[in-house]
């Protein structure tokens, strides 16, 4: 009896520790900023070789500097360079270098990337992009934060903001083949989460939920919370094979998105009007904690989701 009462004050302590660290570290008030940055008039939409999409991601890279992460082995910086037929692309990526299991990967992503300037209405003409997906990058800005204050990750973090997703994926297919995919453990990529799921508050959904236990595995870290994933309700829209999970969980990683989107009836998906304005910030900074909360295992090594079956053989 001593030791379970002891077991649960453990735990029932470890749960308040858990939200004071993060609830100094993620304020809507840092949020609200990072969205409020990228979704701006002045990033132009972030539309591909923009100068707007060059703002964001300089940007991204002072965040990444402020919060102390490393380029990626083999970058000079936080820029992972290529070329898409013949002109400059480029991800923004650095990293947390793991402890005891530096070897594996846990990678936190989303695309900066937007449609830019679009034929709009006589008011406006910028693709803002806040929910598609200023909203993901803001939580993996703001998970990079927490686990380079929590320091406690056995698992090498890569924190990624890809490019050219719109058009293609082209920047995670890039950064699929910076990579051994065997040595990737999980990818959580992040997309649209600036409104409330059609489960309510405090929910997600997974793409791929069946593909491997990583969902189970970030669900039971959530238990005695508020907050609950949801296995992906939009299965004939596809979204697992449409993001930039789709490269990397192809060649077996348990790669999966998160999100929160109501995609069979967003009407500002894709249009002028996904607007900073239209966005619920307290479900993006409750969806950012309960990632971070539920990635916990994972990250200290203690939890392995499995594989997903590979659709193709791996370019090493």
């Amino acid at each position: 009896m001593k030791k379970t009462l002891y077991t649960l004050v453990a735990l029932l302590f470890t749960q308040l520790t858990f939200a004071q660290d993060i609830n100094k570290i993620i304020t809507i008030k840092y949020v609200d900023r990072l969205i409020k940055t990228l979704s701006s008039d002045e990033m132009e939409g972030r539309g591909l070789y923009s100068p707007g999409i060059e703002k964001a991601a300089s940007f991204i890279e002072s965040e990444f500097k402020a919060i102390g992460l490393k380029p990626m082995e083999g970058e000079t910086g936080f820029r992972q360079s290529f070329e898409i037929e013949g002109k400059p692309a480029f991800n923004v990526a650095g990293i947390i270098p793991g402890k005891s299991k530096a070897a594996e990967l846990v990678i936190f992503s989303g695309h900066y990337d937007h449609l830019g300037i679009v034929k709009g209405d006589a008011q406006d003409s910028i693709a803002n992009g806040a929910d598609d997906d200023a909203s993901g990058i803001t939580a993996m800005i703001a998970l990079a934060k927490y686990y380079k204050k929590l320091n406690n990750n056995e698992r090498t973090l890569i924190f990624v903001a890809f490019t050219a997703e719109e058009i293609g994926g082209f920047g995670s297919k890039h950064f699929s083949k910076k990579l051994n995919p065997d040595h990737v453990v999980a990818m959580f990529n992040i997309e649209m989460i600036g409104k409330e799921s059609k489960f309510g508050k405090n929910t997600a959904f997974i793409t791929g939920f069946d593909k491997s236990d990583f969902g189970k595995i970030l669900q039971k870290n959530l238990v005695g919370t508020e907050f609950t994933f949801h296995p992906d309700p939009y299965i004939r829209q596809n979204l697992f094979y449409r993001s930039d999970n789709a490269t990397l969980a192809a060649l077996g990683v348990p790669a999966h998105t998160i999100s929160t989107d109501q995609i069979d009836t967003d009407a500002f998906y894709h249009t002028v009007k996904d607007e900073y304005s239209t966005l619920d910030t307290q479900n993006i900074l409750a969806t950012i904690k309960a990632i971070a909360k539920s990635a916990i295992t994972i990250i200290k090594g203690t939890d392995t989701p499995s594989r997903i079956p590979r659709l193709i053989e791996s370019h090493d």
